[in-house]
């Protein structure tokens, strides 16, 4: 008897266990929860998320000496030619850890889906974009297998040539461009351009012709052919085809969010710019630049103090920490070293300053040098007369304050044309100006082109061996403890994972 009241409890057990186990699922699924991501929000995210962070001035900007801090502690970086991978890791962290993540799947959800072909071809454009700027900075990175984790689950990917990723860059940015089609639904919640196909292809075919040109010396038959193409196809044509990051209360730039704020007075002006700027009356010094005259600490850099005065900027040497600068602070008769001219954080270093990725300036620049190598037709003058202006016009888009009267730049233009023999060289120094900002580009045509020609940092505890500047930048910690494997495959075939070690395109 009591063994069959048992078998009877069980039976109602499992039978009570059953009947509750109806509707488990769907009762522990939130039904307001959002079970799917529609890929143009990712693709929008990619692209602000593009922006470029503060850590490009504690290298990329530094390196090809725009700007400087003489103080150390866990930013010091290129100012004292060190190698600290915590900043270096910086775009590692958020172009490959995040938006090219965003936008493989993009990729991978779009590819076969007819109806949103324009989306997959726009949002390879920006992965090829963002893959240029993570191999210029680093070499050899995962390419093919990259961002692949929650696609397929491989938690450690391969290391890709450079060679090879620029192949397929090459390609993507071509075969993209080409494939977006006005009569085919039109993209218009991206972020940039509202999905207008004229203007991505302009766009793409710029990017083309900057991804051609890293070519320029490694393989330069291949260059000329994609230079070509570019051209050819169409290239942006005004600064309203300037690929621009807007940024508002709710979405600061990150640079003049540290400039405002904690970093306020610890980043300068670099003298090799100033100077530069100084040498030739280029008006874009008096849009760039504020000193706060006989400034003896931070908390005197206010705007009584300031001058936006050509002749009263001096920008601040490098090679200097903030105890050895002072012989060059008296020789410069400043009151300190607060007393060098910074960039001013009230108009193109303010927490709402737009962020340039790709310019019609750039553009016109590179342009200028590939008809002078004979890769594209034209006139090298013309291009180059463009591509100044442009860039000098585009200042006004900082705010008015920062505009350059039309007369001023209609001199300047005419008062210093391309000159043939030393075409590349003004192109190219023209081209460091118009990166203002945009570190990593700066950084890349800088290693490119040799121009301009620029003195080293030799600060004395710098960790170079080999080369006068960095070369390129190192791998995180994270990577080299996490995907060892790969990382010292990648080591092998590139080189040492030092910043001596010259990435595939920048032979000499």
């Amino acid at each position: 008897m009591e063994t069959t009241l048992r078998k009877i409890a069980l039976i109602g057990s499992l039978a009570c266990l059953t009947a509750c186990d109806k509707g488990f699922d769907e009762m522990n699924i939130n039904p307001v929860a959002l079970t799917g991501v529609d890929p143009v929000f990712q693709l929008n995210n990619a692209i602000v998320n593009s922006a470029f962070t503060y850590g490009n001035l504690s290298y990329e900007t530094t390196i090809v000496k725009q700007m400087i801090t003489p103080f150390s502690g866990v930013g010091s970086a290129a100012n004292y030619n060190q190698d600290n991978r915590s900043v270096a890791a910086g775009n590692w962290q958020r172009y490959y850890r995040s938006i090219t993540r965003d936008l493989v799947d993009v990729v991978e959800k779009t590819k076969n889906d007819a109806n949103r072909s324009n989306l997959y071809h726009t949002a390879r454009i920006w992965k090829a974009y963002c893959f240029m700027l993570l191999t210029d900075t680093y070499g050899d990175i995962p390419y093919k297998e990259a961002g692949r984790g929650a696609l397929e689950g491989t938690s450690k990917p391969k290391y890709d040539g450079q060679g090879a990723i620029y192949t397929d860059i090459l390609n993507e940015l071509e075969t993209a461009t080409a494939a977006l089609d006005a009569t085919k639904t039109r993209v218009t919640q991206e972020v940039l351009f509202a999905g207008d196909v004229a203007i991505w292809k302009r766009l793409g075919n710029s990017l083309l012709l900057r991804a051609a040109m890293r070519l320029s010396k490694v393989n330069p038959a291949v260059a000329q052919t994609y230079v070509t193409k570019a051209v050819t196809g169409g290239l942006m044509t005004s600064n309203a085809d300037n690929i621009v990051i807007r940024h508002n209360a709710n979405f600061a730039n990150d640079v003049g969010s540290q400039l405002n704020g904690g970093q306020s007075a610890f980043f300068y002006l670099a003298k090799d710019f100033v100077d530069h700027l100084k040498s030739t009356s280029d008006p874009r010094l008096t849009a760039i630049s504020v000193r706060y005259k006989g400034a003896l600490s931070g908390a005197n850099q206010i705007e009584s103090r300031a001058s936006r005065l050509a002749a009263d900027q001096i920008g601040m040497p490098l090679g200097y920490d903030n105890t050895t600068i002072s012989t060059e602070v008296r020789a410069s008769n400043l009151a300190s070293l607060w007393d060098y001219s910074q960039l001013d954080r009230t108009r193109m270093a303010s927490p709402q300053a737009p962020t340039f990725i790709l310019t019609y300036a750039q553009t016109q620049l590179l342009l200028a040098e590939a008809i002078t190598r004979g890769w594209a037709p034209g006139n090298a003058a013309t291009a180059y007369a463009n591509g100044v202006r442009a860039h000098m016009q585009q200042l006004a888009l900082y705010g008015t304050s920062t505009a350059i009267p039309v007369a001023a730049i209609d001199a300047w233009v005419t008062a210093n044309p391309l000159v043939a023999a030393r075409a590349r060289e003004q192109i190219n120094t023209q081209y460091w100006v118009a990166s203002f900002l945009n570190g990593p580009e700066a950084f890349a045509n800088f290693r490119r082109s040799g121009f301009p020609v620029l003195a080293p940092n030799l600060f004395p505890g710098r960790d170079l061996k080999t080369e006068p500047f960095i070369r390129r930048l190192t791998y995180p910690d994270a990577e080299l403890n996490v995907n060892t494997a790969n990382v010292q495959e990648a080591i092998k075939r590139q080189g040492a994972d030092i910043m001596d070690t010259r990435i595939w395109w920048d032979v000499k």
